[in-house]
């Protein structure tokens, strides 16, 4: 017998009331696979997929200014006005320059993405010293981010045109993934999101 609704049906329940086991793992499954599409387009036009991430990114940045800008002038009395207000016009003024001039954003984000895999490859080896098993694998893992890091240094501003974007297509294939073995197993009965 087939489910009129489709497999998309998100308040399928027992004759108890409590969600059917698999209930909604269409929409999983459908989050997953535009997610893969979308880390395949990143991977396959890096710049155009670098372009975006500034443009959203820059969008973010100057509405989050603006709210806290108007926070900060609307909570008289309130003791973070201050600091709303300088947030706000941090984030504004960054957002503005990420969205008109995208080439400039996109260097900043490679440069926080350099900065984080250094200190990200530091900590490794400092936490990989202190392991007793497992110690050269963790350390030879922050060697390789630090290498990664001076690569990404060492290109400017080369790197900036599509570094950012590898990294969207890698989250978004790798998350897609995720969320399609996620939907497939909640097929069959397992929870959606287990903890």
């Amino acid at each position: 017998m087939t489910d009129p609704r489709g497999h998309f049906a998100e308040t399928e329940t027992t004759a108890a009331g409590t969600p059917r086991a698999g209930a909604g793992w269409g929409w999983i499954l459908a989050y997953g696979v535009l997610s893969v599409v979308l880390g395949i387009m990143a991977f396959v036009s890096p710049f155009s997929a670098t372009y975006a991430a500034t443009l959203v990114i820059g969008a973010f940045l100057i509405a989050a200014g603006i709210v806290s800008i108007v926070s900060g002038f609307a909570g008289k009395g309130h003791e973070g006005r201050g600091y709303a207000i300088g947030f706000g016009l941090v984030s504004l003024v960054i957002g503005l320059i990420m969205a008109f001039e995208p080439a400039t954003g996109a260097i900043s984000l490679t440069l926080l993405i350099a900065v984080w895999l250094g200190v990200r490859g530091a900590l490794e080896i400092g936490l990989g010293a202190r392991f007793r098993r497992g110690k050269w694998l963790m350390i030879a893992l922050g060697v390789v981010n630090i290498v990664l890091a001076v690569i990404v240094l060492a290109t400017l501003p080369w790197s900036a045109l599509t570094l950012p974007g590898y990294v969207l297509g890698i989250s978004f294939l790798f998350g897609g993934v995720t969320s399609v073995a996620s939907a497939l197993a909640h097929k069959k009965g397992a929870p959606a999101f287990p903890v």
